[in-house]
């Protein structure tokens, strides 16, 4: 199958081609005839399947070939979770429209919103967008949905898990109720199968890959050691595997704070993403690990949601997540688009559960490793030292449990602000 075949027009087709782009995807080949047929789409596509370019070219053409009007309000609304998604979704529209007559803008928090809102008043077709700032300038009276044409909500299911239910909710009260509505998400979990009942009319289903399944061309592979002596064995693995691209998660902002000090302390080039930095330092941070700049990322996974780094090879659990679907988002950012990766992780005691858990959710079993000179004393310790009864209490996971969803707490916090974009 060839992209003039799903029924697109010369100028994407130009785009395509341009981008060096030959035959679609699968998710792309399911996806753009249905929406081209002005249908309602509820579209479960893992990471890495092509699915920005599945709801932007149709998204391009729908609009480029409808009525122009007057002062160019925004007719169609690309809803992501993140800043980062949210900028590469843009990225996208603008490099897939490039020979259409068609105005983009995207818009975040962290940032200044006096240029947005300056942008806006010169016309805009499409706005790509995080929820908190959306609400914020509308509130301001920045900007108006009344004209909205197409929603898509982009990784719907991460939207829901940093809760932003509430100004999905709110957003869509302001638009039309005739409108066109594509809903794209890694996961058809029940909370997905009930916000998509609640906005998609009569929708096309459609699905790159099973549920919760992850990449085929990922190796993955967990190694058991003891807490204290994860950094080292870290080191250790990029050091005698001279990695020069590795993407590191961890649980906690602080976390990546430690884990990027002492990878530099050792001498490999790093840098952490996470809530707590602003939105330059998170965009120099992953243009310098895109470049080379920097070997090691070290991210939360609310900062890391949606990152596109091609041909990754290599994805570290420093810390394994304690919700079974978060880590299929992990190992997601490789094996992308038909390249091979690897994801590695290293599981301390206290995160057995969490591999058990996984371990259900994909429907795999997974042999834990050693690595040889790191063998675990299989009890629960911390920073390398015997536990006492109460450490041994703290390391349990239902304190990981908290200390993660605690930093989601705090990120949900205002908002309806432009900090919590």
């Amino acid at each position: 199958m060839t992209f003039k075949s799903l029924g697109l027009s010369n100028a994407l087709l130009k785009a395509v081609e341009k981008k060096g782009y030959t035959t679609p995807s699968p998710i792309q080949e399911k996806a753009i005839p249905r929406i081209l047929e002005g249908k309602d789409v509820l579209a479960s596509a893992q990471t890495g399947t092509g699915k920005t370019a599945g709801f932007t070219l149709p998204l391009l053409q729908i609009l480029s070939q409808g009525q122009q009007l007057r002062r160019r309000p925004i007719r169609a609304l690309v809803l992501t979770p993140t800043r980062e998604l949210a900028a590469q979704v843009y990225d996208n529209v603008m490099d897939y429209g490039k020979f259409l007559d068609l105005r983009a803008m995207v818009m975040f928090g962290g940032v200044n919103a006096k240029p947005q809102i300056r942008t806006l008043k010169n016309g805009v077709d499409i706005l790509v967008a995080t929820p908190g700032r959306l609400l914020d300038l509308y509130n301001q009276k920045a900007l108006s949905l009344a004209n909205i044409e197409i929603l898509v909500m982009d990784e719907a299911d991460r939207m829901l898990d940093m809760g932003f239910l509430r100004d999905i909710k709110r957003i869509l009260a302001l638009m039309p109720k005739k409108r066109q509505n594509l809903l794209f998400s890694a996961t058809f979990s029940k909370e997905i199968k009930q916000l998509a009942g609640s906005i998609l009319h009569q929708p096309v289903s459609v699905e790159a890959t099973p549920e919760n399944t992850t990449a085929e061309k990922v190796n993955q592979r967990m190694y058991k050691v003891d807490k204290g002596e994860k950094p080292n064995l870290l080191i250790k693995l990029i050091s005698e595997g001279n990695w020069d691209q590795v993407l590191v998660f961890t649980r906690t902002k602080h976390g990546a704070n430690r884990l990027s000090q002492k990878l530099e302390k050792s001498g490999i080039s790093s840098a952490a993403i996470h809530g707590n930095k602003s939105q330059g330092a998170r965009t120099k941070a992953l243009s310098g690990f895109k470049q080379g700049a920097i070997r090691v990322l070290v991210a939360t996974d609310i900062a890391a949601r949606g990152l596109d780094i091609p041909l990754l090879p290599h994805v570290i659990n420093f810390e394994l997540p304690n919700i079974p679907e978060d880590y299929v988002h992990r190992i997601g950012r490789t094996g992308r688009a038909g390249a091979s990766g690897e994801a590695l992780s290293l599981v301390s005691i206290d995160e057995r559960d969490y591999v058990k858990g996984i371990e259900k959710l994909l429907d795999e079993s997974f042999k834990l490793e050693v690595f040889e000179g790191f063998e675990p004393s299989d009890r629960p310790e911390s920073d390398g030292r015997p536990a006492t009864n109460s450490q041994s209490r703290r390391s349990r996971p239902k304190n990981r449990n908290r200390n993660y969803r605690g930093e989601r707490g705090r990120n949900n916090s205002n908002r309806g602000g432009s900090k919590k974009s």
